[in-house]
């Protein structure tokens, strides 16, 4: 059924209400759990995924670890109690998604273990769960659908 007003069918409103913020919390929380193992309990089995072109030392690889952990936090946080500036956070977080994502590939083509991503096939099908991670957090905080607009209006 469509929603006169809008022009929306009636079950957007029910995706907008409930679905989007669910999924938008669930992300937030999910990523502030990754951001807290990073300062803390999965901190080893993060240096994995360090890239090895960058420098190898020590304190450096823990600094890479600890400083993506609190920006994990921070923008886990935003995701969850930043309604007001969602789409903002939404474009950060995906931004931070795409910047990681070296080290990702590094972990496969390095053939580290971690995380029992411990076969080639296991690291390479996670390298395919980057992308829905950036779709989640731009859909989930309606900043894919401002792209849409914005480029409808141009």
């Amino acid at each position: 059924m469509i929603d006169r007003k809008n022009g929306a069918y009636a079950g957007s409103y029910i995706v907008l209400k409930y679905i989007k913020p669910f999924f938008r919390v669930l992300l937030g929380g999910l990523i502030t759990l990754a951001g807290i193992g990073h300062l803390t309990f999965q901190r080893q089995e993060f240096y994995a995924q360090v890239p090895g072109w960058l420098p190898d030392a020590p304190g450096f690889t823990d600094f890479v670890v600890i400083s993506s952990g609190v920006v994990e936090v921070a923008l886990g946080l935003a995701m969850i109690f930043l309604k007001k500036h969602k789409i903002k956070v939404g474009i950060a977080l995906a931004v931070f998604y795409v910047l990681i994502f070296p080290g990702n590939i590094s972990q496969y083509t390095n053939e580290i273990s971690a995380f029992g991503l411990d076969t080639d096939r296991k690291r390479l099908i996670r390298l395919f769960f980057q992308p829905v991670l950036i779709l989640w957090a731009l859909w989930s905080t309606g900043a894919l659908r401002h792209f849409f607009r914005r480029r409808k209006k141009e």
